[in-house]
């Protein structure tokens, strides 16, 4: 019983972000509510999702955030002097989940406030330098849990 109560208690990795739920929006231009974290966590998103991989191309938030709710762990960084050393570590991870079939992509993200991010539903962690335990926590803590509303 103490191991259940432990677990449903411990700390989860990264930081909480409140839900703002998962409106379809019909497409990337339609108007919709500001996210509440950069990159997004959760809110209003697209049809579709972007496949699990390794992108050189920033993703759209509203697309994002679909791969969120469908359970994926989002890896970005921002490097606009360039960190090719960095990408190279993320890369060598993300593509060790992409080899197991696992729900993860890499991608470069402008303008955030941190050199890397990591985003699941209501989850992020920002940081500045490559710390290959914490990124394996977070993608081991939520990688894989779907978070669509499921009617009863």
């Amino acid at each position: 019983v103490w191991g259940i109560v432990a677990e449903l208690f411990k700390e989860q990795p990264g930081t909480k972000i409140p839900d703002l739920g998962n409106i379809r929006i019909e497409s990337l231009n339609a108007a919709h509510e500001s996210y509440n974290s950069s990159p997004p966590t959760s809110g209003p998103h697209v049809p579709g999702v972007a496949r699990p991989g390794i992108y050189e191309e920033q993703i759209p938030d509203e697309l994002q955030v679909h791969n969120l709710e469908d359970a994926f762990v989002n890896v970005h960084y921002n490097c606009p002097d360039g960190c090719e050393a960095l990408v190279g570590e993320l890369t060598t991870i993300v593509q060790e989940y992409l080899d197991q079939g696992r729900h993860v992509l890499l991608e470069p993200y402008s303008g955030m406030d941190s050199k890397i991010a990591l985003t699941a539903w209501t989850r992020i962690d920002k940081f500045e330098v490559f710390d290959e335990s914490r990124i394996r926590k977070f993608i081991e803590a939520y990688e894989g849990i779907d978070h669509h509303v499921r009617s009863r």
